[in-house]
């Protein structure tokens, strides 16, 4: 990951290839004119005030994310402006929005791929806005090409060729190295950003070298890397418990399913929280198989389970004090001989009997089982995030999870920590009258329901496997949890790690006595 460092070092003396300030719509004035950000002042100074009337010229709007760049002024030892859109002026005492900040920062790392070192002299109000600064910097930074020849040992032409490395070193200016607050910032922002990435790389990786026994092995590495208690049930530990959803998923591969446990402590913990993630590591559909055009992106279908193993090492890192267990639970859907049937009935761990109907609605089969075995151990909150249907595209769009829990309070809660870190989430229903759509001739439910509100159907079957009394929420991650697009802000192409900092916001919201 590119390298951050705190500098409290004149603009015009640091030796740096660019240096990235913010610029923004003059709203609050009243006026529409270009605003150069606080951080600026010695560059704006340097062209005799007339640095916010240049980038006009040069068609600079101050729109959010835009990026504009123009030779430094002399005096200056880096060549190179970057002058990065923050969107609206905010008022008048108001800091720059934490998301704002870190979406700029994101979108001027993208744009300097290929440098060596840049100097960030965007607005820090607080040690808040640093941190959102230094995750936008290494989220934007992210880029995978573990499969490009340019990765490769000796391919160094190739990468000049193909592509340009991502962003080497940033300093961020105004950053005290001395300050416990600054430190503190820039520390959790690495932690939680290298983790995310941790889940980017996941997602990204290709099916062929990350099934279910492959992603165990990468779970057990990390968790013996970062102390963290870890099991992992094979197919003949699933067989023995009575795991029927996640071995009715997998029975189609050749690649057997796994369920890992994560369960990081603290020693002065008094909470517990426990996630729980869909990682479906190819989704064929199964027998009931996805046509062309739906199929070629479904190595992301282990999204949710990238996401909670990625936040308890996270959790782990930062030292937090409660207790957080992950629940990953690992399956490939292909269609075989084996594979499971539409008409079939599992008995799943907690002893219900569930009529498949589609064996494409598959990620609710292995969730039923996780959710039970983790209800099992009566955490005070359970939290799980899955792609889990189309219909939550459909409602919320490319960009929005929905949340629904069984709690009206705890999921304005998840809600308000999604917005919180910057990952917008919106609250959806779960309406009872849906549920007897579900009902079974053969069986306590069925795995479908009715056709309209197929998001909320979802998440009602998934209610029916959480223990009794155990509040708990719903992330259906299936809209941005895999960027199709083009990158924007701090967000790449391809996996996201969607939901990472959402779950981390939670622990520490448990940590500090604030949730629940």
């Amino acid at each position: 990951m590119t390298a951050l460092t705190l500098s409290t070092a004149a603009a015009p003396g640091l030796r740096a290839d660019a240096i990235v300030i913010g610029v923004a719509k003059g709203s609050a004035s009243g006026s529409g004119d270009l605003v150069v950000a606080p951080g600026a002042e010695a560059l704006d100074q340097a062209y005799d005030g007339r640095l916010a009337g240049l980038l006009d010229t040069l068609g600079a709007s101050g729109t959010e994310g835009e990026v504009t760049k123009l030779p430094a002024p002399a005096g200056f030892k880096a060549p190179l402006v970057v002058a990065v859109g923050l969107g609206g002026e905010p008022e008048k005492d108001a800091g720059y929005d934490a998301e704002a900040l870190r979406r700029a920062a994101g979108a001027a790392a993208r744009a300097l791929a290929g440098t060596k070192k840049a100097a960030f002299a965007l607005p820090l109000a607080d040690a808040g806005d640093l941190g959102a600064v230094a995750e936008g910097i290494l989220l934007g930074a992210y880029s995978f090409d573990t499969y490009k020849e340019s990765n490769r040992k000796g391919a160094g032409a190739a990468k000049a060729k193909n592509g340009k490395a991502p962003l080497a070193e940033a300093a961020l200016l105004g950053g005290k190295p001395r300050d416990a607050a600054h430190k503190a910032a820039l520390a959790r922002a690495t932690a939680v950003v290298e983790e995310l990435n941790r889940a980017r790389d996941l997602v990204n990786t290709p099916p062929n070298d990350l099934d279910p026994a492959a992603f165990a092995a990468l779970a057990q590495t990390a968790a013996k890397d970062h102390g963290i208690k870890v099991q992992v049930l094979d197919e003949k530990a699933l067989t023995k418990g009575g795991y029927g959803g996640i071995l009715g998923v997998g029975g189609g591969s050749a690649a057997a399913p796994r369920l890992v446990k994560l369960s990081y402590s603290h020693p002065k913990a008094d909470k517990h929280l426990a996630f729980v993630g869909k990682g479906i590591t190819y989704d064929s559909g199964g027998i009931s198989l996805k046509p062309a055009g739906h199929n070629e992106t479904m190595k992301c279908d282990m999204s949710g389970a990238a996401a909670v193993f990625a936040a308890v090492v996270a959790a782990a890192r930062l030292g937090l004090q409660v207790n957080v267990t992950g629940w990953l639970a690992l399956a490939e859907n292909m269609p075989s001989g084996s594979a499971v049937r539409p008409g079939d009935v599992l008995r799943m761990y907690s002893g219900k009997t569930v009529e498949v109907l589609n064996t494409d609605a598959e990620g609710r089969l292995v969730l039923a089982d996780a959710l039970w075995a983790a209800s099992q151990e009566n955490p005070d909150a359970i939290v799980d995030v899955a792609t889990l249907t189309g219909a939550m595209m459909l409602a919320l769009g490319s960009r929005t999870f929905g949340v629904m829990a069984n709690d009206e309070a705890f999921r304005s809660t998840v809600v308000e920590a999604a917005e919180e870190v910057g990952e917008p989430a919106w609250p959806m229903p779960l309406p009872e009258h849906l549920r007897k759509g579900m009902d079974s001739q053969v069986a306590d439910i069925a795995n479908m329901g009715e056709r309209m509100g197929g998001g909320l159907v979802a998440g009602l079957f998934l209610k029916e496997f959480v223990g009794e009394g155990i509040t708990w929420a719903h992330l259906d991650i299936a809209g941005p949890a895999f960027n199709e697009g083009g990158p924007f802000g701090y967000t790449p192409k391809g996996g996201t790690g969607s939901a990472v900092r959402t779950l981390v916001r939670l622990a520490e919201l448990t940590a500090a006595g604030e949730l629940g």
